[in-house]
């Protein structure tokens, strides 16, 4: 057996204090002046330097170790050689316990720094996790919560809590009155978690993050929020954003009713399929997801208990009425006319803001003559050009193919080779082809004759290049777009998807049809749902291609253009063909960006209008 001297012992014992700290160390310091103070007055008491006693030559002592300036006053070699080595001694332990301090102090501003105290905040909206999208949605929020009072959004990421903090007052222009409490930690870690205070928040918005397995951390998080030993008994209200449909099921087994769960990809590839086919569709749903304008409410109004939904179409001066929440929670939007309201049933309705969802007197103003029923153009196969790929084209293919018209025509072209990706997609309604050619040369592009398609659909290559290199290149072949469309006198209709929402500045959009579609429509979406969690069954139903979904269609169908009409005559010639009209849209302002590229949405039901012939109705109907 080995032998253990005292030595070791004693070493072992200092080692595990000096352990604890700096606190541990300044004892220690201590304990050494102390030590060397006694001994030197014991020494200048035996030797008979000072006639002072023990107690007076030990203070000496400790005046020349915590000051060199007393050796000016000591008289005698010895007595000078004996408070000389004190005081040396001391400017040594001294410097040494300044050093302490100091390192203690500097650790103690970084942990105050990095934001670990409790977040002492209730009825909080918390964000956990870090993208771009933060800053769209934190925007969006203080718009959303402007009337409450000292509204706090609080942020927890794996990053910086200062360079958080400087990041949101650059990108964010008007916080108004809200409050963004920033701290630093893992959203996955219990512990971290804790210190956001996810026990009294409002709602809670998991971003997904934009580098490595994203959904994973998505999972992680949402577990340690839903299955924590120390949870709230009330359900939570989560808004989670997850990328790949194949894990949708794993997520809502975990979070079940607490999570509403956001597949990114699907609804950015349903809303630019939507809006490709529909000038100015764009604008429609932007103005339906920011809160900034006309928004989405739902109500319980007892006093449309046993009305039929087209009669409560009109009970609403300054709304615009789109559907219903049934009492068991299923959300119809134009839901058939004669629908009737029953006792729990609540009245989905665009409005300014909820104190203008009030009722009215609610009278119709009765059959409207020239309504055509049919449904203006013939539908015919188009032609779509779709120019780059990612993961999220196989599923625009396939929303795609959902809504043209047998016969249609689709030409993929990609700097990469996707052939294997592409023959993988079955569809019934379009024919495909394509093409590997670069997407941003200007010879492909001439070569493809794009005047030619009906639609052209502009996807970037974030799975082949990083972000600012793949919404670069998108934006080459953007412009390029552009120029052939003025060169050629030919309106196209673009759509373009971008990743950074502050690229999107740098393409300028100029008019409805050119909207880049980005995530920015990922926040809208997730912060209009952290406000009311009921909001995204109207999504799903809207952006669905089942059921009702949102059109510009042909005034003529629904007045005599040119004949001045109140905006209820229009609602009623919608209701006559079974549609909910939500909005117009005059073509000769869809330029003028000031006047949203012609686009109105939610005007009061007794305001005057004129449309032409090619003025457009906003309507919310089944085809």
């Amino acid at each position: 057996m080995r032998t253990i001297t005292t030595g070791q012992k004693f070493r072992y014992f200092f080692d595990n204090t000096m352990a604890r700290g700096p606190i541990a160390m300044i004892i220690w310091l201590g304990l050494v002046s102390l030590a060397m103070v006694v001994l030197a007055a014991l020494i200048l008491v035996s030797l008979g330097l000072s006639e002072k006693g023990f107690a007076e030559s030990a203070w000496q002592g400790a005046m020349h170790a915590i000051d060199a300036g007393n050796l000016a006053g000591d008289e005698g070699w010895s007595a000078r050689a004996v408070f000389t080595l004190v005081t040396l001694g001391g400017i040594f332990i001294v410097s040494t316990l300044i050093g302490i301090l100091s390192s203690g102090l500097e650790g103690k501003l970084d942990q105050l720094r990095k934001g670990r105290s409790f977040v002492l905040e209730n009825d909080h909206t918390l964000i956990l996790g870090w993208s771009s999208k933060i800053f769209t949605i934190i925007s969006e929020l203080s718009i959303a919560r402007e009337s409450d009072h000292r509204p706090c959004v609080v942020v927890l990421a794996d990053k910086d809590k200062v360079e958080m903090e400087d990041e949101i007052r650059a990108e964010v222009e008007n916080l108004r009155n809200l409050r963004v409490i920033c701290r630093s930690g893992n959203p996955n870690n219990l512990v971290d978690l804790d210190i956001v205070n996810p026990y009294q928040s409002k709602s809670i918005i998991v971003l997904a993050p934009e580098e490595g397995n994203a959904d994973s951390q998505t999972l992680k998080t949402v577990l340690a929020v839903t299955n924590n030993p120390d949870r709230r008994p009330e359900p939570y209200h989560v808004v989670a954003e997850l990328k790949d449909e194949k894990n949708l099921e794993v997520l809502r087994m975990v979070g079940k009713d607490e999570v509403e769960i956001l597949l990114a990809d699907d609804l950015i590839a349903r809303v630019m399929v939507q809006t490709c086919r529909q000038s100015g569709l764009s604008v429609v749903l932007t103005e339906l997801m920011d809160f900034d304008g006309a928004e989405i409410y739902l109500k319980n109004e007892p006093a449309l208990v046993g009305k039929t939904f087209g009669d409560v179409l009109f009970t609403y001066p300054d709304c615009s009425v789109m559907g219903m929440q049934f009492a068991d929670g299923r959300v119809k939007v134009n839901p058939p006319m004669d629908t009737v309201f029953a006792a729990g049933d609540k009245v989905i309705a665009i409005a300014e803001d909820d104190s203008t969802f009030n009722l009215g007197k609610g009278v119709s103003p009765g059959a409207v003559e020239g309504v055509s029923l049919a449904d203006g153009d013939v539908p015919k196969p188009e032609r779509t050009l779709l120019l780059g790929w990612n993961e999220r084209a196989l599923i625009l293919v396939r929303e795609l193919d959902q809504y043209v018209q047998p016969g249609s025509f689709l030409k993929i072209v990609s700097s990469y080779d996707v052939a294997e990706s592409i023959s993988s997609i079955e569809v019934k309604n379009l024919k495909l082809e394509f093409e590997c050619a670069d997407t941003t040369a200007r010879s492909v592009l001439n070569g493809l004759d794009v005047a030619s398609f009906d639609h052209i659909l502009l996807l970037c290559y974030k799975d082949h290049l990083d972000l600012h290199e793949a919404d670069a290149q998108t934006l080459i072949s953007l412009l390029h777009l552009r120029n052939i469309s003025e060169l050629s006198g030919v309106d196209l209709s673009i759509v373009s998807e971008m990743l950074d929402l502050r690229n999107r500045q740098l393409a300028e959009v100029t008019k409805a049809d050119d909207f880049i579609v980005s995530d920015k429509m990922i926040s809208l979406l997730m912060s209009q749902v952290s406000e009311n969690k009921h909001l995204m069954r109207v999504f799903e139903d809207l952006f669905s291609a089942d059921g009702s979904e949102v059109y510009l269609k042909p005034a003529s169908l629904y007045v005599k253009p040119g004949q001045s009409v109140r905006f209820d005559h229009i609602v009623q010639a919608a209701r006559q063909r079974n549609e909910v009209a939500i909005g117009y849209r005059v073509v000769a302002d869809q330029f003028n960006a000031a006047k949203a590229y012609g686009v109105v949405v939610n005007p009061p039901k007794s305001r005057s209008l004129t449309l032409s012939q090619d003025d457009k109705v906003v309507v919310i109907s089944e085809n």
